[in-house]
This record gives C-alpha cells, sequence and structure tokens, in this order.
C-alpha cells in the first residue's frame, strides 16, 4: 500500500495563510468585543499622523464582521487561491497588498465615515485574475464576460439596494486583479 496517496500536504502557501490571519483576525475580534477590528482590521477615515491608519489601509482585509461573513469570502478564496498561487507563486502577495491599498484608499475618500473590512476586494481580484490566466496574449474573452457579468450585478446591486455590502470595493478590487493579471502577462 502506497502511503503517500494519504499524505496531506500544503499546496498553497500564501492561500492558506491569508485564511489563517483571517481567522486569527476573527478570533482576536471575538476576544476583544471588537477592539481589535477597530484597530487595525478596519479602515475608515482617519488622521493621516495616526500610525495605525496605515496598518489598517492592508488590515481591513483581514477582518470579518462575523463567521457568515468570513466563511463565503474564504470559500472564494480557497477555491481560487491555490490556482492562482500555482501560476503566479510569490507575486500573488503583489495583488493581495496592492488589492488591499487601493480598496483602502478610494474607500476612505469616497466613504470616510464608513467602517470597511473584509477580503472581498481581494475575492473579486482573485475572480478577475482567475479569467485573465491563460497562456495566450490578449485580453481572453472570458475575462470580458465575467468583466461584464460581474460589473453589471455590482452596478445594479450597488443602485437598487440598501445593504452594508461595498460594491465599490468589489469593483475596485476586480479591476487590480485584471489590471495585475494584465501587467503580468505582459511579464
Amino acid at each position: 500500500m502506497n502511503r503517500n496517496k494519504f499524505r496531506i500536504y500544503i499546496n498553497a502557501p500564501i492561500t492558506i495563510c491569508f485564511v489563517l490571519i483571517c481567522l486569527l483576525a476573527l478570533g482576536l475580534d471575538y476576544l476583544t468585543n471588537g477592539r481589535s477590528t477597530m484597530l487595525v482590521f478596519s479602515t475608515y477615515g482617519s488622521s493621516l499622523l495616526d500610525p495605525l491608519a496605515y496598518v489598517r489601509m492592508i488590515g481591513h482585509i483581514f477582518g470579518h464582521a462575523g463567521l457568515n461573513h468570513l466563511v463565503s469570502n474564504m470559500l472564494y478564496i480557497l477555491l481560487l487561491g491555490p490556482i492562482l498561487e500555482e501560476k503566479y507563486k510569490d507575486r500573488l502577495i503583489i495583488v493581495i497588498i496592492t488589492t488591499a491599498i487601493i480598496t483602502g484608499i478610494i474607500h476612505n475618500l469616497v466613504q470616510p465615515n464608513v467602517m470597511l473590512l473584509g477580503a472581498s476586494g481581494v475575492v473579486f481580484a482573485f475572480i478577475l485574475l482567475a479569467s485573465i490566466t491563460g497562456r495566450e496574449q490578449g485580453i481572453p474573452i472570458t475575462l470580458i464576460l465575467v468583466a461584464i457579468l460581474w460589473l453589471g450585478q455590482e452596478f445594479y446591486t450597488g443602485a437598487t439596494t440598501a445593504d452594508n455590502i461595498s460594491q465599490l470595493t468589489h469593483i475596485v478590487g476586480g479591476i487590480s486583479g485584471a489590471g495585475l493579471g494584465m501587467f503580468f502577462k505582459k511579464k
């Protein structure tokens, strides 16, 4: 009997670390009664003299509003992350951090009085990055179709629904993923 058939291995270390940090952030949120999320794992308009404002520009992607919010984002991260990590390797970290910074800055400029947290910007970056991934040069038709369907849904939802979901973050995250994917393709 081959013992390696049932061996558990780490297939996507960046993805797994991302998920573990998000789990840790949610655990800290529960332990601190939300204080850690306010300090580190969310972003909102604050003084640029506050050093934690810069930490929050990245940290907001790890914070979540509860277990359901976390699980819905982590399912996408766990599905897409290993595929993208196999293709892009360590450059996936660039996608995650760039998406966090861009979505954080734009959110704070447009909605400074609203707290933003969650990995949905990264999820949408992964979705559009995955649709770009392929062997050929140019713009794949799958990217165009995903972008049309997804952007249409986000604009429609944003215009017709009053909820606590930031469609702006989804759109900016998706554009970040698509832009970085095109940049990586040229390289």
